[in-house]
């Protein structure tokens, strides 16, 4: 398999700089790897091949030139999710009432990472609206495993997690409500990073999350490389002018400066509610357990409050969510969820059976207050138990990828991630190898508010111990 198909973008920037690659044939390579793996997975549903080989002729002539001041990622090749504005090209969120929509201004953080340098090869898939952890819609249809394409890639940035962990990008922009990042990084083998609220903006997503959902809902990178997390979350950082939520200097510290050697190392298998897969178990034991030697130990405390982990994002979605999801759904106007139902089961309806779910279940009551409380003590007991100097290992999912449509029967279950959003803490996906079925295994590092820099460094050095990413099979024999 060719060296720019391995690489992350950092060495791939380098040895453009340096002349040891040129920017059109790591771009020609990422190209040629999506035009064989996506028939398959289905995971780029929007191309600008052609603009993409252009920029890359044009980074390269500034090498060439002796272009002085160079910017971080340039000449190399990325992704992104379809939901963020990128002018000319649909913005299109899985949606069939949006099917002609088109951007007609690049979102900051995708503006961002091209003045970085970055060349965007095209757009990924996401779930409708971008509110399930399977990225399928009737517009684009369904993103396959890039491990087996019998399984979910997650979602709704599952088209990113897909493409990269096939090889075929070396990072991607994504956007995590409930697991959004982690659960796509995850299902298909790479790193990803939700990072605290505030450090990105979201403004030019589609759906634009707003008011207190625009800190449930946060921005961050997939990548194929744990040392490209920081880089990457470094251009993307800062306020944008727009989004209320974003300031300049919330991303504090650096990974290079944490010791990973003072670290305290906390380790939780299972919620209490939901049981864990063994050999995702073993793995996250395995991993607490060596990251553990290196610092300052293990424990494995109980919060039992966690068994309310799904009723707590509930609780706290709904207190944010200023609009109701039937309402996104129909552009402003309620759908009717019985009528839609109708209507899917001789296939006519435009929506998908989780987005009519989620629509039916915002009107089961429940105790929001109650919920809202538990979830503010459960912060502050976590915010103490792990500390400046720690980091919490927790699984990402109650398994390794699913088949298809599996989680509509164990819905709750991505609560293992969701939670993390509604209290606002960073959490960086890590790979741990492959388990018996081929499948990608992996683990949540969880720090507290603001420790970005912490869960990152952590992860750079489970890489450096476990091996992270792990090509699928077959791959090293592309091209």
């Amino acid at each position: 398999m060719s060296e720019p198909l391995l690489l992350s973008a950092t060495a791939l920037a380098r040895a453009i700089r340096e002349r040891r690659l040129r920017s059109v044939d790591v771009v020609d390579a990422h190209i040629a790897r999506i035009e064989r793996i996506n028939p398959t997975i289905n995971a780029v549903v929007q191309q600008r091949f052609d603009a993409a080989r252009a920029e890359a002729h044009a980074a390269d002539a500034a090498v060439e030139q002796g272009q002085a001041d160079l910017p971080p990622l340039h000449g190399v090749p990325c992704t992104i999710k379809e939901n963020f504005a990128f002018a000319g090209y649909p913005q299109v969120s899985g949606l069939v009432a949006r099917r002609n929509a088109i951007a007609d201004a690049d979102a900051p953080t995708v503006a961002r990472l091209r003045q970085a340098g970055a060349i965007v090869l095209g757009f990924t898939n996401t779930s409708e609206l971008c509110m399930w952890l399977e990225s399928n819609n009737r517009v684009y249809g369904r993103t396959n495993n890039p491990y087996d394409p019998r399984c979910m890639v997650g979602g709704s940035s599952g088209g990113e997690g897909a493409i990269i962990g096939a090889g075929a990008s070396p990072f991607g922009l994504g956007a995590d409500v409930g697991g959004s990042i982690r659960f796509p990084a995850f299902f298909n083998g790479v790193f990803g990073h939700k990072p605290t609220p505030g450090i990105v903006p979201n403004t030019g997503q589609f759906p634009l999350p707003e008011g207190r959902m625009n800190r449930n809902c946060v921005t961050g990178p997939l990548a194929r490389r744990a040392e490209d997390l920081w880089p990457l979350l470094r251009i993307l950082a800062g306020a944008d002018g727009i989004d209320p939520e974003a300031r300049d200097g919330a991303l504090q510290g650096n990974p290079d400066a944490v010791d990973v050697g003072a670290l305290r190392v906390l380790s939780i298998e299972e919620n209490g509610r939901h049981r864990v897969a063994a050999d995702l178990r073993a793995t996250q034991r395995n991993a607490a357990q060596w990251l553990g030697t290196q610092g300052r130990g293990l424990s494995t405390p109980r919060f039992p409050s966690m068994k309310r982990s799904f009723e707590i994002w509930s609780a706290l979605m709904q207190q944010a969510q200023p609009q109701p999801f039937a309402e996104q759904l129909g552009q402003g106007r309620r759908i009717s969820v019985a009528r839609e139902l109708l209507k899917l089961s001789v296939g006519r309806s435009a929506h998908t059976v989780p987005a009519l779910a989620l629509a039916a279940l915002e009107r089961v009551p429940m105790p929001v207050e109650r919920y809202a409380r538990l979830g503010a003590a459960l912060r502050a007991e976590l915010i103490e138990a792990i500390g400046p100097d720690g980091v919490l290992l927790m699984p990402p999912y109650t398994s390794a990828a699913p088949r298809h449509n599996v989680p509509l029967l164990r819905p709750f279950h991505f609560a293992y991630c969701g939670l993390f959003n509604v209290l606002g803490f960073p959490v960086t996906q890590v790979p741990l190898g492959l388990n018996r079925d081929g499948l990608p295994l992996g683990v949540q590092v969880v720090g507290i508010p603001g420790n970005d820099a912490v869960t990152i460094a952590a992860a750079r050095a489970l890489e450096r111990r476990f091996g992270g990413w792990t090509p699928p099979p077959g791959m090293h024999d592309a091209g």
